[in-house]
């Protein structure tokens, strides 16, 4: 098999059976076909689109170019959850924890933040000690013990992502669809889960601004999962504001705890954390249907097994343990805060989740290149949401940052993120659309 002839076959509009979009798989993973050459082959992949079962096979394809976790020895359904990324978006630090103490397995490999979004990776690891970087033997063995194991994504898993990636980035192919897609779930297959919960942002924080986009992407991902064996819902939700109260790595990790620990969470955060753990307790078939695994997610918060859950969790990753009884006292946060307050009386009609992102990441919260370092104690913390009404001097958040001058830079750059007016003006809706 040559890889001119397949780039030949895809530049004038064919289709690859599995075996060629194997051997491009391959390739990509150990070396074999160039850089120049798969380049070549993405922008043709961009021009002409892989159809629906070309997109399952090269997902199965590039999950294969590696290991493949093999958890079939588990009892239960195993379900994953993957955010295509937003601001405030640390739902999955509570949501693991729900469904496992709900009876669930949850293997849950996360990235790291890059740009306006955060990354799980990185809120986990604010708390001292807590290691990511599992092997597949001791991911096995921790969920067998405790249904519940989040980790990153090993050298192993999938690597052929890694470099696609990369060459997607560079040739001007990252808008592809199909591509889109199979890199998402190329990681998930190699989980060898059972069942996949999809939180598809839309608007200004979000990867995919318009909503239309958004929603061809879930019924995408939805289509390629199900092809590939994997049940799969999409919830699409709206991230023109942070969710919830917190930005930032430690902040974030302390807002979820809290939550676990019984105290009542922000509106928006509750209902996309419900949301998604009702269809996750569902797609693990510990529920007959979504609203019954609501009502066991608010269960086990409320007797408290999902906080141990938690617990569990830290424990076996290495982390302190003393974060889940006291995350005020045992999780980072920067020295140097700033409080931005009403200048005036009126409502606040506009905090742009995109600019408050960059805010982060200006007081050290995020990165703008990937082998940036991240302050885990810097974000901030708001007191003050869409639609709330102002008083003149009030507090709107509190920035946290470990530098005199980010801490300045970000203040200006999240002042610029706000819009008030004399009326409430229009909220929007936080989850428009639901698909199975």
């Amino acid at each position: 098999m040559r890889m001119l002839d397949l780039l030949l076959r895809k530049r004038c509009g064919g289709e690859h059976d599995f075996k060629e979009l194997k051997f491009i798989a391959d390739g990509a993973a150990s070396g074999a076909i160039p850089d120049y050459q798969l380049s070549a082959w993405l922008m043709a992949a961009f021009l002409n689109p892989l159809s629906k079962k070309e997109t399952a096979d090269f997902t199965k394809a590039m999950a294969l170019s590696g290991k493949k976790l093999d958890l079939k020895g588990l009892k239960g359904g195993r379900v994953d959850k993957h955010s295509t990324g937003g601001v405030g978006d640390g739902v999955s630090l509570a949501l693991a924890p729900v469904a496992a103490a709900a009876g669930v397995i949850v293997p849950m490999m996360s990235g790291r933040g890059l740009g306006h979004t955060g990354g799980t990776l990185d809120k986990l690891e604010a708390v001292k000690g807590f290691k990511v970087r599992l092997s597949a033997g001791r991911v096995y063995k921790q969920l067998k013990a405790t249904g519940l194991s989040m980790f990153g994504q090993t050298a192993e898993l999938a690597p052929s992502d890694k470099k696609l990636y990369a060459l997607r980035d560079a040739s001007c192919t990252v808008e592809s669809l199909p591509l889109i897609v199979a890199s998402i779930l190329s990681k998930k297959y190699a989980e060898d889960i059972t069942g996949l919960v999809m939180d598809v942002k839309y608007g200004s924080g979000a990867f995919l601004k318009d909503f239309k986009k958004s929603r061809e992407l879930a019924v995408a991902l939805i289509d390629t999962a199900k092809l590939l064996g994997i049940r799969c819902v999409a919830v699409l939700t709206a991230m023109e504001e942070p969710l919830g109260l917190a930005v930032g790595n430690g902040i974030e990790m302390e807002q979820s705890i809290n939550i676990l620990r019984g105290e009542k969470g922000p509106a928006d955060f509750m209902e996309v954390l419900e949301v998604l753990s009702g269809w996750m307790i569902h797609l693990g078939s510990k529920a007959k249907t979504p609203e019954e695994g609501m009502a066991k997610a608010r269960a086990v918060i409320a007797d408290g097994s999902a906080l141990e859950k938690m617990r569990q969790m830290v424990r076996w990753q290495g982390g302190d343990v003393r974060v889940v009884d006291n995350p005020e006292k045992f999780l980072p946060k920067a020295k140097l805060l700033t409080d931005v307050k009403a200048a005036k009386a009126g409502y606040l009609v506009k905090m742009d989740a995109r600019t408050v992102g960059h805010a982060s990441v200006v007081l050290g919260a995020g990165r703008a290149r990937a082998e940036d370092a991240v302050d885990l104690g810097a974000g901030l913390i708001l007191y003050r949401k869409v639609g709330d009404r102002l008083v003149p001097g009030e507090i709107i958040a509190r920035l946290y940052s470990s530098d005199a001058e980010k801490l300045r830079e970000g203040r200006k750059t999240f002042e610029s993120a706000l819009s008030t007016d004399l009326r409430p003006g229009k909220k929007t809706k936080l989850i428009k659309e639901v698909i199975s």
